[in-house]
C-alpha cells in the first residue's frame, strides 16, 4: 500500500499558490484494507475514504470505461493492481496528472510540470473525450490561470470541438454546468471562460442567448468596443474586479441578453432591449436551474440599469418606482449589489476603465435618503393601508427630490 498526493495540490504547489485542498491515491489496497485502518468510505461511485484524523480524501486508484453518455456514464476499476500511472491517465489535463510521493518526490509521466511552466491546458489521453465536463473545466481553467498567459492546445481544443460537433456536449445536465459556470464566475477573469467555448463551439451549444451577442453592434459613440459580445466580456471582468460576489458578476453576464434580439434592421440602436432580456434572463436561470439571489438580481439588472446610470436625470418618482422594484426597502442589501453591476456595466467599455461614475454615490445617495422616512410615524397618523402606502410614497419621493435638486 503506497500513498500519493495528486490533482490540485501538486499543481497549486508548483505555481507557488497556497494548496487549500489535499487529495491522495492510495495505490496497491483495498476499501476492506482501508476500513479496517480506520479510514471511512464516503464514495457513493467508487471508492473514496476520509482519513481518520485529517478528513482529508484517500481515493483507490482506479480506472474508468465509457459505458454510456454524460459525466457518469462510466464503468470504474477499483483494485490492488492499477497503477498510479494507470490512475494518472483518467485524470482531465497533464497539470492535474502529477503525483508527489511520500518522500515529496514528483512523479510527472504526462509531462505536466512542462505544460505548467509553458502555460498550456492540455488532455492527458484520448480519454478525455469521454466526459463533456472536461470541456467546461478546461474553460474554467482558463479564466482561472488567464492572467500568467495560459492557453488551450490546438490539439485539446480540436478534441473539444469534436465532442460538441458529436452531440457528447449535449449530454451535460443542467446542474452540472451551472456549477462549473458559477465556478468560472468567481475566477480572475471570467471572460476566458465563455471565449473559450466560444472557440471550440460549446458557448453557442449550452449558451446560445450569449453566443448570439457576438457580432451585434452598438453605438460607438457609448461603446467604441462596438461588438455587444466583447462589451459583455469586458462588464463581467469589471465585475470581477468590483467584487467576488458571484450574484454580481452573473448579472454583469446577464445584463445585456435583449440585444441579442434586437432586429437587425434596428442596429446600431437597442431600443427596449432592457425589458426583451428579462424573459432571456428568466428563461436561461430556469433552464440550468440558477439559484434565486443570481436570478432576481440578474433579472432587476437586466431591466433597471439604466435608471442607474441616467439616475441624475430620472424624476423623483420614477427612482422611488425603481427602488420599490428592487424590493430595496426590505432587501437593503440588494442596493448595493445592483449598483456594483451596473458599475460594471459603465467600465466595461474601452476607455472607461478608470473614469469615476459618480452615478453609484447618487444611487446610494437617494436610497439612503427615502430609508430616512418614518414610517412607523405616518402609519400612527391613521387611515387605510392604501392611504398610508400613498403618504409614505410621498414622502419617499420628497426626500428623493431633495437629493436631486
Amino acid at each position: 500500500m503506497k500513498t500519493y498526493l495528486v490533482g490540485g495540490a501538486v499543481r497549486d504547489k508548483l505555481l507557488g499558490l497556497p494548496v487549500q485542498d489535499r487529495d491522495y491515491v492510495v495505490v496497491g489496497s483495498t476499501p476492506e484494507e482501508m476500513v479496517a485502518k480506520g479510514f471511512k468510505p464516503v464514495g457513493a461511485d467508487f471508492p473514496v475514504f476520509l482519513h481518520p484524523e485529517t478528513k482529508e480524501e484517500y481515493a483507490l486508484a482506479r480506472t474508468e470505461r465509457k459505458s454510456g453518455h454524460g459525466y457518469k456514464g462510466f464503468k470504474v476499476y477499483a483494485a490492488p493492481d492499477v497503477t498510479l500511472e494507470d490512475d494518472l491517465r483518467r485524470r482531465d489535463l497533464t497539470i492535474n496528472a502529477m503525483a508527489e510521493d511520500e518522500s515529496g518526490q514528483l512523479i510527472d509521466p504526462f509531462k505536466g510540470a512542462e505544460d505548467l511552466r509553458n502555460g498550456v491546458l492540455r488532455h492527458v489521453s484520448p480519454a478525455f473525450a469521454e466526459d463533456p465536463v472536461r470541456i467546461l473545466r478546461v474553460a474554467r481553467f482558463a479564466a482561472r490561470y488567464a492572467k500568467w498567459g495560459f492557453h488551450v492546445a490546438h490539439a485539446t481544443n480540436k478534441l473539444m470541438r469534436e465532442m460538441v460537433e458529436s452531440g457528447e456536449a449535449d449530454h451535460l445536465v443542467a446542474e452540472r454546468v451551472w456549477t462549473e459556470l458559477e465556478r468560472a464566475l468567481g475566477e480572475a477573469r471570467p471572460s476566458r471562460f465563455f471565449e473559450t467555448l466560444r472557440g471550440c463551439g460549446a458557448l453557442q451549444r449550452l449558451f446560445p442567448e450569449i453566443d448570439a451577442l457576438f457580432g451585434v453592434p452598438q453605438p460607438e459613440k457609448h461603446h467604441p468596443e462596438v461588438d455587444t459580445g466583447a462589451h459583455v466580456m469586458l462588464v463581467l471582468d469589471a465585475a470581477a474586479q468590483l467584487s467576488p460576489d458571484t450574484r454580481v458578476r452573473f448579472a454583469a453576464l446577464m445584463h445585456d441578453l435583449g440585444k441579442g434580439n434586437t432586429p437587425p434592421a434596428e442596429w446600431p440602436q437597442h431600443i427596449g432591449h432592457e425589458e426583451r432580456g428579462v424573459e432571456l434572463v428568466k428563461k436561461f436561470c430556469q433552464r440550468f436551474r440558477v439559484p434565486n439571489e443570481h436570478r432576481d438580481l440578474a433579472v432587476l439588472t437586466a431591466r433597471y440599469h439604466a435608471h442607474c446610470h441616467k439616475i441624475a436625470e430620472l424624476r423623483p418618482a420614477t427612482v422611488v418606482d425603481t427602488l420599490e422594484a428592487l424590493d430595496a426597502f426590505r432587501r437593503p442589501e440588494r442596493v448595493d449589489l445592483f449598483v456594483t453591476a451596473c458599475e460594471a456595466d459603465f467600465r466595461g467599455r474601452h476607455g472607461s476603465e478608470d473614469k469615476p461614475y459618480p452615478q453609484a454615490g447618487l444611487f446610494r445617495s437617494v436610497f439612503a435618503a427615502a430609508r430616512t422616512v418614518d414610517t412607523a410615524a405616518i402609519a400612527a397618523g391613521g387611515g387605510q393601508g392604501p392611504d398610508i402606502g400613498a403618504r409614505i410614497r410621498e414622502a419617499r419621493i420628497a426626500a428623493v427630490r431633495q437629493v436631486l435638486s
